[in-house]
């Protein structure tokens, strides 16, 4: 019998919430909260709501399909075991532009960061350090990745919690509102829904990185128990995080229509709370942000990769193969670093539209994946099973789709452009590997 390289299990679930959390970023609030604000009339806590509320029946259909696939690959493996193989390579093809690029963007952005710090020492070369450390780290194993990613994590919540701090401090001393508890952020009289609904498509892309815990089960002690519970707590502690940060920046500084640059609002609030030391804090805290979700994005776009290289979606000799002593897929990861150089020449608003495309894609798959599952392969008829097998992941399908239609028009253009182009890459590998595809089907229908 051939002996194969594979995974090394090495996870609990500690790590694997802190890998989550670095990976969707718990700063990310910061980011966008000026833009929506200013989209809500002031009620960025009522949107995350909204959105948090809708994003857990997604990490409830994740944690369904890996219980019942406890394996590498997330939504590919999902809609390739529950629906057909087709359906997973069309799955794993339009997450992947949430997996590959992820990475670019966070290079991009640390870059900027440091080239703002460092004005002397070009951009391009800031790319080449990052994607260097970040690619050698994830080589070496998970274990290191998830160790570093838990330092930065801690890091950011300090920030968080110090921001925080001056904010109730200023609350407390007349700052802005002066009021701690007030219904006023999540509710008002004249406040149309419309407004909150438009807020949450904003605000569901800072929830992405929670499905990439799902990656990581042939790397974790008992997945089926570990990763559900990880996906959920990070969605519930990211969602809490969100929306009492929020919540305080609107407390504290009301005049949402004030903003000089609402893309940056964030560091006026920074200044106006703490002064230069609270936005020095702060620029730190982003920083390390970047590179901790760097590392994440990282380590689970090359599991993904590996998990349709293991099957032959992509080419197996390549895709597929495990280091025999790091046990890590070491060719993925070094291929994504490669990716992850274009962010010297990237457009980040292209990039952002390609990852909201996938994800949202990769999410419906998801919810179609418990339904082809539970409801109509092992008939799971009883009603609390058509609720959870049924209902509710329709649902969460319903509110995916709704998303992806509001995205802008570009970026569904170049979404279709990415499904056209790997509609001709299948046709082309089933015309050239016709055994290799009519055996991946065979297996397939001997499973069923």
């Amino acid at each position: 019998m051939k002996n194969e390289s594979a995974l090394r299990r090495s996870l609990t679930l500690g790590p694997l919430v802190v890998i989550g959390l670095a990976y969707m970023d718990p700063l990310v609030v910061f980011d966008s909260y000026g833009v929506v604000a200013q989209m809500t009339k002031g009620h960025v806590p009522a949107a995350y709501l909204f959105t948090v509320a809708a994003l857990l029946l997604t990490a409830l259909s994740y944690g369904s399909m890996v219980k019942a696939y406890p394996k590498a690959g997330s939504v590919y493996t999902y809609a390739y075991e529950s629906i057909h193989p087709h359906a997973g390579f069309l799955a794993g093809w339009t997450i992947m532009l949430d997996y590959l690029f992820l990475p670019m963007v966070n290079f991009a952005i640390g870059s900027a960061y440091l080239s703002a710090a460092f004005p002397d020492i070009p951009h391009g070369l800031w790319v080449v350090l990052l994607a260097l450390s970040i690619t050698a780290v994830n080589m070496i194993g998970i274990q290191l990745t998830a160790n570093i990613t838990a330092l930065f994590v801690a890091f950011q919540v300090i920030v968080a919690l110090t921001f925080a701090g001056f904010m109730i401090a200023g609350l407390a001393s007349g700052l802005g509102t002066g009021k701690l508890i007030s219904a006023d952020p999540f509710y008002h009289p004249d406040l149309k829904p419309s407004l909150i609904v438009s807020g949450a498509t904003i605000l569901c892309f800072s929830f992405l990185g929670f499905d990439a815990i799902s990656t990581m089960s042939e790397e974790t002690i008992h997945p089926k128990k570990n990763i559900p519970l990880a996906i959920f707590l990070t969605v519930a502690v990211g969602g809490t995080l969100f929306t009492v940060m929020s919540y305080l920046m609107q407390q504290v500084y009301p005049f949402y229509d004030r903003f000089q640059h609402a893309d940056s609002a964030s560091l006026e609030i920074a200044l106006y709370t703490g002064g230069a030391f609270l936005r020095s804090f702060f620029l730190a805290g982003t920083m390390v942000a970047v590179i901790s979700s760097s590392l994440s994005s990282h380590a689970s776009a090359s599991r993904l990769l590996y998990a349709m290289g293991r099957d032959n979606s992509l080419p197996k000799r390549f895709f597929g193969y495990i280091h025999p002593t790091l046990k890590t897929p070491v060719l993925n990861i070094i291929f994504i670093g490669l990716i992850s150089l274009t962010a010297m020449i990237g457009e980040l608003e292209v990039i952002y539209s390609f990852i909201s495309f996938g994800a949202l894609i990769g999410f419906i798959f998801v919810h179609l994946s418990v339904i082809g599952h539970y409801y109509i392969r092992r008939r799971e008829k009883g009603i609390l099973h058509v609720m959870r097998y049924l209902i509710l992941p329709f649902l969460g399908a319903l509110f995916c789709g709704w998303l992806l239609l509001s995205l802008s028009k570009n970026a569904l253009i170049i979404g279709a452009v990415w499904l056209i182009a790997g509609f001709l890459y299948f046709w082309f590998r089933v015309r050239s590997l016709p055994d290799v595809t009519f055996g991946f089907d065979q297996n397939y229908q001997q499973k069923r």
